[in-house]
């Protein structure tokens, strides 16, 4: 079976210099590999292009035929590494949490423990006789989160 780890060597290698970094990569059992990328700008489609020639050139010894596919990580995807986060402070998110709550948010910080997120939740609020929209600024530690998104909305 091919080696991820090596993979991902290759591209970040090809890589060094530029804004570009390696989110992830997935080998199938058929030996089927997916290489993503991001960057802190934009992914440019020569860039996935050079990395997928690199890699290609590099593991051409091998004894086992592999299929390569270099893509940019797309809008939607779920964030994998703290980078993706840091890129996305400021800018909408959805967050699914362990327990099933779904919070539509702006992402305030991110560090290597977790996520700070604002939003406005509907709380009793003393001397009102009905649930108030609140502001609520508050910390998630990535063991709490399942998943999160880059949030759009095309209204």
């Amino acid at each position: 079976m091919i080696d991820s780890q090596k993979i991902c060597a290759l591209a970040e290698s090809q890589l060094v210099g530029t804004d570009v970094y390696v989110v992830g990569c997935k080998v199938s059992p058929a030996n089927e590999v997916e290489l993503l990328l991001d960057s802190d700008t934009s992914v440019q489609l020569e860039t996935c292009a050079a990395v997928n020639r690199a890699v290609n050139e590099a593991m051409a010894d091998e004894e086992e035929d592999f299929s390569l596919t270099v893509a940019s990580a797309g809008i939607g995807e779920e964030l994998k590494c703290l980078r993706q986060y840091r890129k996305l402070i400021g800018r909408p998110v959805e967050v699914l949490l362990c327990n099933g709550t779904k919070i539509l948010a702006l992402l305030d910080a991110a560090d290597e423990e977790g996520i700070t997120l604002s939003y406005e939740e509907r709380q009793t609020v003393e001397g009102k006789k009905r649930k108030q929209l609140v502001k609520v600024v508050k910390r998630y530690p990535f063991g709490e989160v399942k998943y999160t998104k880059e949030y759009l909305d095309f209204k």
